[in-house]
């Protein structure tokens, strides 16, 4: 029998972490895992600031390199992190960026740059991290200062002089956090290549220099943008070689954002849609449904305009315009709602019917552009129907 002193509880069962100690206790809810997909989150938060220096035209590259020590090397060559906040408006100081934890995080409006749905910031990565070194080369000066799980270690030193400018920060896993410290750089180069395929004017190299006789490096940059997505989806096959891509960019005051879309048909039977919302990978969502509900309006009008549907005939269906479909819909937004925690659904209304208008007026367009490919277009999709 359970007695009420058992069941008792008040104050004194209440355990109250301070500081870092919350963060290093539950990992898992700063970063999702203490396992390898943790790992990459280290790295995106630290990267998510460099990336935005290149996009906002403040620096020209971003590197991130796998070191052979089990650290990761996050370089910029922007102006370098404001030594300290009285520098202006330059951003917080190096300290207060490396251990103040960032507040109101999200997926922030359509000029900001998010590598990951919680965006915790570099601090959390501090935290975590059994060692972390910072320098910054600013005004011709170089700084340098150490961290050990989240703590300043040394003062902020200057260390002679600068050639050129920008910030390098490193990062060494804490083993007592994690239960592997191995990073994949697959799973690196999957994200960092996405970004660059969102972004026309970023340039990210990512190096492995873990293993000598192993060491491997890609440069990213994709001026093409969404076009440039659907070719590497596609393969760049002999299938796809011969298809029309149809790609187009456009600013949209009615859902305070802008979209990129790129999609074409090619010869097989398989679908590959890729959707972001500000640079979020997503699994649905109103952009999504603009983009099939667009494509759908846009092919059975220009059947029935050219009498290759009677009256009577309900018209195609999403499922059968997207057969064979390669796309790529990404949407920036000033104020973007996602649906459920984990924000992979798009909800913002609005979207629906502006992706769906500019898809429908740009595929109309080229289907009525050019008859013989709007027939092999409509072929394709009857053929299809006779299958199923």
């Amino acid at each position: 029998m359970v007695s009420k002193e058992d069941t008792r509880y008040d104050a004194s069962h209440i355990q109250v972490l301070e500081g870092w100690e919350a963060v290093r206790k539950r990992p898992g809810m700063y970063i999702g895992s203490t396992r390898e997909h943790g790992l990459r989150q280290m790295v995106f938060e630290l990267a998510d600031r460099a990336v935005s220096e290149v996009l906002a035209g403040r620096a020209s590259s971003v590197d991130i390199t796998l070191t052979p020590d089990g650290g990761v090397c996050v370089a910029d060559d922007g102006p370098g992190v404001p030594i300290d906040e009285s520098e202006g408006a330059g951003g917080p100081g190096l300290e207060a960026l490396l251990t103040r934890m960032q507040t109101g995080a999200g997926a922030g409006g359509r000029h900001d740059v998010t590598l990951v749905f919680c965006g915790v910031g570099p601090a959390v990565v501090n935290a975590l991290s059994r060692r972390m070194t910072a320098e910054v080369r600013r005004e011709g000066v170089r700084w340098v200062q150490e961290y050990a799980r989240g703590v300043a270690a040394t003062p902020l030193t200057e260390a002679g002089t600068a050639t050129g400018s920008g910030t390098t920060i490193t990062f060494w896993p804490d083993t007592d956090i994690f239960e592997a410290t191995e990073f994949s750089f697959d799973g690196l180069e999957e994200r960092f290549r996405e970004l660059a395929f969102l972004n026309r004017g970023l340039e990210i190299s990512l190096t492995d220099r873990r293993r000598p006789d192993e060491s491997r490096s890609v440069r990213l940059r994709f001026p093409g943008g969404t076009r440039d997505f659907v070719d590497f989806l596609d393969g760049r096959t002999v299938e796809s070689a011969s298809m029309d891509t149809i790609a187009f960019e456009r600013d949209e005051p009615r859902m305070a954002g802008a979209m990129e879309v790129a999609f074409r048909w090619c010869g097989c039977h398989e679908e590959r849609v890729r959707s972001f919302a500000n640079n979020l990978p997503t699994v649905d969502g109103t952009h999504v449904v603009g983009l099939r509900d667009g494509m759908t309006a846009a092919v059975t009008a220009y059947a029935r305009e050219q009498g290759l549907l009677t009256a009577t005939h309900p018209g195609f269906g999403a499922d059968q315009i997207s057969e064979g479909l390669t796309a790529v819909v990404s949407v920036k937004l000033d104020r973007p709602e996602f649906q459920g925690s984990t924000r992979g659904v798009l909800g913002n209304s609005e979207v629906h019917d502006c992706v769906r208008q500019a898809v429908q007026d740009h595929l109309g367009r080229w289907l009525r552009e050019d008859p013989e490919r709007a027939a092999a277009v409509i072929d394709r999709i009857v053929q299809g129907v006779r299958r199923d």
